[in-house]
Order: structure tokens, then sequence, then C-alpha cells
């Protein structure tokens, strides 16, 4: 029997991809707070008196906190939204979209726009 003439099996319907989704969004989020906390602290002494959270390192202890807790709780809520439903490929792209942001909002010549 050649492989090509066995019967289609039941196992090719789609995985939920819902779980990993939610990983690659939460990333994105998580990634995208750091960038806006670290400016907010950065701009306004008043946020970069919040943000100390431990004297040694100042602000710099907020920043990185918050946005650990914010990328946290983001995937938790998602994983557990999304946990069985497959997603539409544009929230990877969403995703994509936020780290490029963070990433341009990390460099003087952007930062110093705002």
């Amino acid at each position: 029997m050649n492989v090509s003439d066995r019967a289609p099996s039941s196992s090719n319907a789609s995985m939920p991809n819902g779980s990993g989704a939610a990983a690659i969004l939460a990333a994105g989020v998580g990634s995208f707070a750091l960038a806006v906390l670290a400016i907010a602290g950065d701009k306004s002494a008043s946020v970069k008196a919040w943000l100390v959270f431990y004297k040694p390192t100042g602000p710099l202890s907020g920043v990185t906190t918050l946005a650990l807790i914010i990328w946290i709780l983001t995937w938790g809520i998602l994983e557990g939204r999304w946990r069985k439903r497959t997603v539409a490929a544009r929230t990877s792209f969403i995703a994509l979209a936020l780290l490029g942001l963070s990433l341009l909002l990390t460099f003087p010549p952007i930062v110093d726009l705002f």
C-alpha cells in the first residue's frame, strides 16, 4: 500500500494555538510597558519618584517590576481566555509591532521626541 493510498485521518484537525499566541502577545505588551514606563520615569519627576521601589537602583526598580507584573498578568489573562482556541495570526503581528515599537522607544533620538 502506498502512502498516498491511505485515507486521510481525522488527526489533521488544527491544534489550538491560543497558548502560544497568548505568550507572544503578552511579551509584546510587557516590552511595550517597559519602554513606556522607562520614558515616563525619565521625563516626569513625579513618576520618577513614584517608581522608586528600591533606593539603590532608583526608578529602574519600579519600571522593571511594573513591566514584569503587566507581562505576567497579561499572559495569565490571555492564557485563560485563549487556551483552547485557535487565534488569528494577526495577534502575532500585533505582538511584533509592539516589540518593534518598544525597541524604537529605547533609542535616544526617538525618546528625545517626547
